[in-house]
C-alpha cells in the first residue's frame, strides 16, 4: 500500500485503492454493495440492466488491468473508511452525457488532449466517520492520485447544499461545493442550479 498522505490527518492515511479493501468497504448491504461505483461507467440502460455482482466483477476487472487504480482508500486504525473514485473523464459516458457537464460547454474543454482531464466522480465514506475529515483526506488523495499518472486537470461536479438544502446523505455521494473548494477547487460552471462543474489545475 503506497501512501499518499505524509501526514496523517486525525489518524487517517491514503493510498491508491486495493481491491480487498475496496471489497471489505462496500460490503454486502447498501447502495455501494449495490452500485459497485459503476453508475457513472455505464450509460444509459446498461446499468439498470447490469445486476450487482456483474457491476462488482467490472470494477474489479479495473484492478486486474494493469493501469492506475480506479481510486484511492482512506486508512483509519488500519481499516479502510472511505473511498474516492478518480480516473479519466473517458471512463464516465455518463458524465459526458449528464445535464450538469452539457451545460457547462466550453469551460469543460479537454484542452489538453484525451485523457488529460481526471474526474472525481464518487465519495463513499463508511457510517461512523462521516464529518470527521475523511472526504477532504480522499479529495487531496485523489487530486495526488491523478496529478501522478499524467492528469493535467482535476474536475467535480458537486452539489451546492446552501441551493440545495433538502440534499441528503444519498444526493451528496459527489461531494458537496464546499469540500472542493477548500481544497482549492475553482467554479467553471453552475449553470444548473445547485449542481457546480469544478476543476483543479494539476499539471
Amino acid at each position: 500500500m503506497t501512501e499518499l498522505s505524509p501526514e496523517p490527518a486525525d489518524g487517517i492515511t491514503t493510498a491508491a485503492a486495493e481491491w480487498p479493501a475496496v471489497e471489505q468497504l462496500f460490503g454486502v448491504r447498501g447502495e455501494p454493495a449495490r452500485c459497485w461505483c459503476r453508475f457513472f461507467a455505464l450509460p444509459g440502460a446498461g446499468f439498470a440492466s447490469t445486476p450487482p455482482a456483474d457491476r462488482k466483477a467490472q470494477l474489479k476487472d479495473k484492478f486486474d488491468g494493469g493501469g492506475p487504480a480506479p481510486g484511492v482508500l482512506a486508512y483509519r486504525g488500519g481499516s479502510a473508511v472511505g473511498w474516492c473514485a478518480v480516473e479519466p473523464r473517458g471512463c464516465y459516458p455518463r458524465i459526458l452525457r449528464s445535464q450538469v457537464f452539457r451545460a457547462a460547454g466550453p469551460a469543460v474543454a479537454d484542452d489538453a488532449g484525451p485523457g488529460s482531464v481526471w474526474s472525481v466522480s464518487c465519495f463513499v465514506v463508511a457510517p461512523g466517520h462521516r464529518r470527521s475529515g475523511v472526504a477532504a483526506a480522499l479529495l487531496a488523495a485523489a487530486v495526488g492520485h491523478a496529478r501522478a499518472n499524467g492528469a493535467a486537470v482535476v474536475e467535480g461536479y458537486p452539489v451546492d447544499p446552501a441551493q440545495r438544502p433538502k440534499a441528503g446523505p444519498p444526493d451528496l455521494y459527489q461531494g458537496t461545493l464546499g469540500l472542493f473548494l477548500a481544497a482549492g477547487f475553482e467554479v467553471v460552471s453552475d449553470a444548473v442550479p445547485g449542481r457546480a462543474v469544478v476543476r483543479l489545475k494539476v499539471g
